[in-house]
């Protein structure tokens, strides 16, 4: 193990591309890979927050991401989501090597949001509402712009200061911003938004809702018809960023249906409210990418909580292409 290499931040960034990651994604799913079959991730709870351990199996490559998630780095100036990933040969499961885990999620989360969007929003969808301002956020905007022609970012956080930064950001790439800061959502409460974060929801062609609320983020009712809503936020089953009417209202896709009704809030709580039912999801990602959802009249919904799969399709790009390096 002491001889295993490791990709760096900067190397995963570099070898794999943010388009290139999105079509990665698309040919596994083409290639056979079902979502549904991915192993489900221990959960392990820790005094200072959770420990993830994502496996996964495809073709020539195995591997496992142990990811940590500790709310309380944030007042320590460090990030709330860490990791290694372990990349092994499918068939001997030798190491083949080890990666900066941070990246590679910062990475293939927005991808397989933009493979969604790819499939669901309309083609000339270009105003986008990020609610965030985290690596997630800033990772959905250069992905969504690499699937679709964004025209306008506006972005919504709690902190001033961060919410300013995050649009001089998006408006160096060329982009016309607005910052809006959020109301603060209260446990238990429908979600209350000021004047200016409502009319850009209702103007919105995409959101990407990319926090750790574990509230609705706005009334759902704002969301126009055909417009296409990503949250990628939580990954527990009493955590969510959209309401019950918005998933009522729209066509609803999954990374995967089972993991989904385990730990995706914004689908278990409505189901468990009686506001939609199981049947309410249309498909999964291999479903939409293989043209069996078909998008009704309202708003349309991804729903991501972070799957094995993607990191292992990731991982094995960035590998292989580090080895053709050397």
């Amino acid at each position: 193990m002491s001889g295993l290499p490791y990709l760096d931040a900067d190397a995963v960034a570099r070898l794999v591309p943010a388009a290139r990651a999105v079509q990665l994604l698309e040919d596994a799913l083409r290639a056979g890979l079902d979502p549904e079959e991915t192993p489900r991730r221990p959960v392990v709870e820790l005094p200072a927050g959770q420990l993830l351990l994502m496996p996964a199996a495809f073709g020539r490559y195995a591997g496992v991401k142990a990811a940590t998630v500790a709310p309380g780095n944030a007042a320590r100036g460090l990030p709330r989501i860490q990791g290694t990933y372990l990349l092994y040969d499918g068939e001997t499961l030798t190491p083949l090597a080890a990666m900066d885990g941070i990246a590679l999620t910062s990475l293939r989360t927005p991808a397989v949001s933009a493979l969604a969007v790819r499939h669901l929003a309309d083609p000339g969808a270009g105003d986008l509402v990020v609610f965030g301002t985290g690596p997630q956020a800033w990772g959905h905007v250069l992905a969504f712009g690499e699937v679709r022609p964004l025209r306008r970012v506006t972005v919504v956080g709690r902190d001033p200061a961060r919410v300013q930064a995050f649009a001089a950001r998006c408006a160096a790439l060329g982009l016309e911003t607005a910052a809006l800061t959020a109301r603060p959502q209260e446990p238990g409460s429908p979600a209350r938004v000021t004047d200016e974060v409502a009319e850009a929801v209702r103007g919105a062609d995409l959101i990407a809702c990319c926090t750790t609320a574990r509230e609705p983020l706005f009334p759902g009712g704002l969301v126009r018809d055909g417009a296409t809503v990503v949250a990628i936020g939580s990954h527990e089953p009493d955590a969510r960023e959209l309401d019950g009417d918005l998933m009522a209202r729209s066509t609803v896709v999954v990374e995967a249906r089972t993991a989904a009704l385990a730990e995706a809030g914004d689908v278990v709580i409505p189901i468990s409210h009686g506001t939609i039912t199981t049947h309410h999801l249309a498909g999964d990602l291999a479903d939409l990418v293989a043209g069996r959802v078909a998008a009704g009249a309202g708003p349309r919904v991804f729903k991501g909580t972070g799957m094995a799969w993607e990191d292992l399709v990731v991982a094995a790009a960035a590998y292989e292409a580090w080895h053709g390096e050397t």
